[in-house]
């Protein structure tokens, strides 16, 4: 008589646990994320300036931001880094990790040397990249000390070059993950086709570029995706390697909007700032993942 009532205990058990315990993470994230998300959107349709501040202001808040100088100034250094970083990341990844493909010797501790930057958070590395690039301090002092007295390198303090200093610590930090990815995808690759090629005479570059690489389409758009969200989103880099200056020549759009909303008091102009940032991720998120579940359907 006691086995059904303990099955159903055990059934009720099974089904409702998961959901109990997936609840509240589930209603936080609700909570922190979409709901200020929502937030920030109607902020940016406010005048709120200081402190929130629930007077509607139509677009006054986006026009003011289009209209602001130092906007597109990070919006072009957003595009330099962008470039620069995701396809200096990917060329130097593939290429570490068609190296390592080889089978070369001491593979395992080349791998965790590339590996150890992603290891570090974003202010360590801009701080110690500071340290490197800081005229007084690194490169150029070492080169001054070694007889070199008109060497100079002072792209840390040259507004016309401090942006393409934050691309150099993004490449150091991101190429060794790159690299780990591509490597995995390559491990991946049918050896019977690769020996298929090499019978029938392709040499190795063109093994690589013709079956190789479109084989790792999918890893390609994954890498795509995760340096895009690095990149639209960077904000530590940023505030540990140059603070968004000389000036505000390497602000980029996250270093932007913090100092509308928390620092100039122009709350309702950051918020539309993140919203531009928000509408870019999105413009790169939603493709993908459309054409991800699209797959899955028809698969």
């Amino acid at each position: 008589m006691t086995m059904p009532v303990r099955t159903a205990h055990y059934g009720f058990a099974e089904r409702w646990l998961p959901r109990l315990v997936l609840a509240p993470s589930f209603v936080l994230t609700l909570v922190f994320l979409y709901g200020f998300i929502v937030w920030n959107g109607y902020l940016s349709f406010t005048t709120s300036r200081m402190l929130p501040n629930y007077e509607w202001a139509g677009l006054a808040q986006y026009i003011t931001l289009f209209e602001n100088e130092r906007w597109w100034v990070a919006v072009r250094n957003l595009v330099i880094f962008a470039v620069l970083f995701i396809g200096g990341a990917m060329g130097i990844g593939i290429v570490l990790a068609i190296l390592l493909d080889q089978k070369i010797r001491f593979e395992g501790a080349i791998r965790t040397i590339y590996l150890y930057p992603m290891a570090l958070s974003f202010i360590v590395t801009g701080t110690a990249w500071k340290w490197i690039l800081n005229p007084g301090l690194g490169i150029e002092k070492l080169m001054h000390d070694w007889g070199f007295t008109h060497f100079t390198f002072d792209w840390l303090v040259n507004s016309d070059m401090s942006i393409y200093t934050v691309v150099l610590a993004g490449l150091w930090q991101s190429s060794g993950f790159v690299m780990a990815l591509f490597l995995a995808g390559l491990r991946g690759v049918d050896d019977s086709i690769i020996k298929a090629a090499q019978i029938d005479g392709a040499s190795l570059p063109r093994i690589y570029w013709k079956i190789v690489l479109p084989a790792l389409r999918p890893v390609v758009f994954s890498t795509l995706m995760v340096l895009s969200h690095i990149a639209i989103k960077s904000f530590d880099l940023i505030m540990a390697l140059t603070g968004g200056g000389p000036g505000y020549s390497s602000d980029l759009p996250a270093t932007f909007m913090y100092s509308m909303a928390f620092t100039r008091g122009q709350m309702g102009v950051g918020a539309a700032s993140a919203m531009m940032m928000l509408m870019a991720v999105a413009a790169i998120v939603v493709p993908y993942l459309y054409s991800e579940l699209r797959k899955d359907g028809n698969g």
